[in-house]
């Protein structure tokens, strides 16, 4: 059976190194997009230079010539863009619109996944500003995919294990507090948290998938869903000590926003609709939506104990 062409554009980012790991693992002809902006970023050059060690083939391409994007989008079956969007959401629209531009002239592309890769945009019309930006420019490029009838897989990979999880989902740390934990409202609203490894996995289990074609892959494995409660508990149980936990109402929350800047009202807004609305989990997956651990029940994800105890001791 042919090995299904992969190209990953982003592949030296936070995300898309997990994702050339995992494509590669599946035996996978696996393609990173060697962008020339690199420039003299050495860290990005030494992990293409790994990953080409491994087996991985480097092709040159830049957004800001779209010739290159197309020929090096003819080379593959199947586009992952894993570029990131953090503190400039809209570069990262300008850049998924050119590639779904060359995606669209190329005309051989059997499935696009856009960079998402976390809260479903299509459940967020109603996500408070500025940080529905997010949401609103994910929905520009489904559309645009959608419009130039390109086939495609979009992912739902909820919570970050890395960003959420380690720190108990307290902002503005990525560490275990030793002392203290704010926790949001009642703390009994579900979350899905996710090991970044898995979610590398799930994708690229889904990219030649018939189930998943032109629908939305949602990252739901069920030992996963905890609420923030229950979290803060297994890292008290791993521990054998107690937190001195402290509830932080809707008002008091929101109330935050005011005043600061621009990026941290967007991570504000974005843990509001988290652990207060439970924008992920307080919907059920229609017919245009697969869940994956159904999808693919062999294989075996983290939980979140055994993530957890990693941060032990550091």
């Amino acid at each position: 059976m042919a090995k299904t062409r992969v190209l990953i554009v982003g592949g030296t980012g936070y995300i898309g190194k997990r994702l050339v790991k995992a494509s590669l693992a599946e035996g996978h002809r696996t393609f990173i997009l060697r962008r020339p902006e690199i420039g003299l970023d050495i860290d990005k050059l030494q992990v293409l230079m790994e990953f080409k060690r491994q087996g991985a083939e480097l092709v040159e391409g830049s957004f800001s010539d779209h010739r290159s994007l197309v020929e090096a989008v003819k080379k593959v079956d199947v586009v992952i863009c894993a570029i990131s969007g953090v503190h400039f959401r809209s570069h990262n629209l300008l850049l998924q619109l050119k590639l779904v531009d060359a995606i669209k002239e190329a005309g051989n592309v059997k499935r696009f996944l856009p960079s998402e890769f976390g809260v479903d945009p299509a459940q967020m019309e109603h996500a408070l500003a500025p940080g529905r930006v997010t949401f609103d420019e994910k929905m520009t490029v489904r559309k645009a995919i959608e419009e130039a009838k390109i086939p495609h897989t979009y992912i739902s990979a909820n919570c970050f294990a890395g960003y959420f999880v380690g720190n108990l989902s307290q902002m503005e740390t990525l560490l275990p507090p030793k002392h203290k934990a704010s926790i949001y409202g009642d703390g009994n609203v579900k979350v899905v948290f996710m090991d970044e490894e898995d979610v590398a996995t799930y994708t690229i289990k889904s990219i030649d998938d018939p189930r998943t074609l032109n629908k939305t892959v949602y990252l739901r494995p069920p030992e996963n869903i905890l609420s923030q409660s229950e979290l803060v508990g297994k890292w008290e149980n791993l521990t054998g000590k107690s937190l001195d936990k402290t509830c932080i109402s809707k008002e008091e929350f929101l109330a935050n926003m005011e005043g600061a800047d621009f990026v941290m009202q967007v991570g504000l807004g974005h843990f509001y609709h988290i652990f207060f609305e439970g924008c992920l989990t307080n919907f059920e997956i229609g017919e245009d939506g697969e869940e994956a651990s159904t999808l693919y029940p062999e294989v075996e994800y983290t939980r979140m104990h055994d993530y957890l105890n990693r941060y032990l001791d550091i």
